[in-house]
């Protein structure tokens, strides 16, 4: 009878939670109730000279010496977001003993591919180089998005020439983590990703799918059984079975409750309930050695 209590209590404010989020803003609400004593932030640091190349630091408020560092790349279809929405993101690293970076980069129209690609690769250098001001191991670097940020960071992981532009190599990752991510599109359907890959013209090479090799660092793939927007089993099963092919180290999991926007969501405290998603990235995290 306890257990039942329990879990009628449980799912009662899990229900309470989801309803105060479709209320307002679901970001903003998700910030609003993520607490503030597990970090130290440092906020608006450059790491370009436009105004949309700034990163956020987010250090555990009593930090373990050479932490395991995660560069975050939120989603947006390329055309919108900002770091400061995903403060949940980076509570929940700090929380683990992870370092947390989350950057900004630029957006179309302002841009299209791969500059946003070339502003990933920055942060990332910006990161190795710096971080261990911040109690960070450089060598324990990762990287880490959700939808579009996943597609940013599979690309960064799996393409030599962009990390190589900025001055490092996908060696110098120790592994990255895709949530919900868009890694084989093409056709392009969605109207408001064709502009930024120049449809009809989209160039193969900018799938990730199209970049695999022998030798990429090692990846965790993570979806929604359901999602509507990004196909899972096209994009998260289709990458990880070529990478599997290739040799490379991945993991990929499929979760029932969540959909493509929850699934980032569950990071945050309120919606942990809804999946594993925190446990499974420091499980990675611990689990692959560093570079």
């Amino acid at each position: 009878m306890a257990i039942r209590i329990r879990l009628f209590c449980k799912r009662a404010i899990g229900a309470l939670v989801l309803a105060a989020i479709a209320a307002c803003s679901p970001l903003k609400a998700l910030n609003a109730l993520t607490p503030k004593d597990s970090f130290d932030k440092t906020e608006g640091i450059a790491y370009g000279s436009d105004p949309r190349q700034k990163l956020d630091v987010y250090v555990p408020r009593h930090p373990m010496e050479n932490a395991p560092v995660v560069v975050f790349f939120y989603g947006g279809s390329w055309n919108s977001g900002s770091r400061s929405d995903y403060s949940f993101v980076g509570e929940a690293l700090a929380s683990r003993g992870i370092v947390a970076v989350l950057a900004d980069y630029r957006l179309y129209p302002q841009v299209r591919y791969p500059a946003f690609l070339e502003d990933g690769a920055k942060a990332v250098a910006w990161t190795r180089s710096h971080i261990q001001q911040f109690s960070g191991n450089p060598q324990r670097l990762y990287l880490m998005g959700h939808s579009s940020g996943a597609y940013n960071v599979a690309m960064l992981a799996l393409d030599p020439q962009l990390l190589g532009a900025a001055g490092m190599s996908p060696h110098d990752i120790s592994g990255w983590i895709g949530l919900a991510g868009p890694y084989d599109f093409l056709p392009i359907v969605n109207p408001d990703v064709r502009p930024v890959f120049f449809w009809p013209n989209s160039p193969a090479l900018s799938q990730p799918i199209n970049h695999v090799s022998r030798g990429a660092p090692p990846a965790l793939l993570m979806a929604s059984s359901d999602d509507e927007l990004v196909d899972p089993g096209r994009n998260t099963g289709g990458l990880a079975r070529k990478l599997r092919e290739a040799g490379v180290p991945v993991r990929d999991l499929y979760f029932s409750r969540t959909g493509h926007a929850t699934l980032v969501a569950a990071l945050s405290r309120p919606m942990r309930g809804l999946a594993p998603v925190l446990d499974e990235v420091a499980g990675f995290i611990k689990a692959t050695p560093a570079q």
